[in-house]
């Protein structure tokens, strides 16, 4: 893959997040997602979860040292193992789960993309 790929899949990244920020402002604790139309939230929310997972699991099995520039192997995984958890088990998603990386790691992974982009 080269730098031009990996650019175009870390902006859709970083557009999902972006998509994802502004729908979760409508939450503003957890149970709101619970709600008929935050339930339609969560959903759109989770594909993009997903979306960014399969988007970094393609980066990474093409360059397994290019996300290795800002970050540790651990801390991708993790967030590739939740878009394998969305796509394999749905059913079984957890509301809390969802709250819990919008509230508290999404903006972290938008200024590590943000720094891979401007090392492509």
């Amino acid at each position: 893959m080269d730098k031009s790929e990996i650019l175009v899949l870390l902006e859709f990244i970083l557009e999902s997040i972006e998509l994802i920020e502004k729908r979760f402002k409508k939450i503003k604790s957890v149970d709101d997602f619970l709600t008929e139309d935050g339930l339609l939230i969560l959903d759109a929310i989770s594909m993009r979860l997903q979306a960014v997972g399969e988007a970094l699991k393609n980066i990474d099995k093409k360059d397994k040292e290019f996300l290795l520039q800002v970050d540790d192997k651990e801390y991708w995984s993790k967030i590739i193992k939740t878009r394998e958890i969305i796509s394999h088990h749905y059913i079984n998603l957890d509301a809390e789960i969802v709250y819990m990386i919008c509230d508290e790691k999404l903006e972290e992974l938008k200024d590590k993309i943000i720094r891979l982009i401007s090392l492509t």
